[in-house]
């Protein structure tokens, strides 16, 4: 058996195995397999989903201007980018170890304190546009 250490792959791309559009169309599958462990698994991002479906349309009702009505949907796309990557962390942190630990507390912390952030973001935004 070789003492030696295996080879260290400099170039990232190697490691991918596809390229083009056979791996843009591998990439929509695996981002689609996401959502839907997303929204299988995780309450808080079935939740924004529903939210998600009730203020979308809202927004293209409301009688605002385009721009404004981009943001009023840009902020709840936003919750539900931050909810994915909070999940994602958790479930990261998990993976690695159940174990109470205080680096662990942290991190989880910190991804529901990103989700608090982006929903007081939603109620801001949507105020500041829709209240005179």
């Amino acid at each position: 058996m070789s003492s030696e250490p295996s080879a260290v792959v400099a170039d990232g791309a190697a490691l991918k195995g596809r390229s083009g559009l056979v791996r843009i169309w591998y990439a929509c599958g695996y981002s689609l397999a996401g959502l839907r462990a997303a929204y299988a698994g995780e309450a808080a991002f079935r939740q924004l989903v529903w939210l998600s479906l009730l203020l979308i349309p809202l927004a293209l009702l409301l009688d605002v201007s385009r721009v404004e009505r981009a943001v009023l949907i840009a902020v709840v796309f936003l919750a539900l980018i931050v909810e994915l990557l909070n999940s994602a962390i958790e479930a990261t942190v998990d993976r690695i170890s159940f174990e109470l630990h205080p680096l662990s507390k942290q991190a989880k912390d910190m991804g529901s304190a990103a989700q608090l952030l982006a929903l007081c973001l939603i109620g801001l935004v949507w105020a500041v546009i829709l209240i005179p």
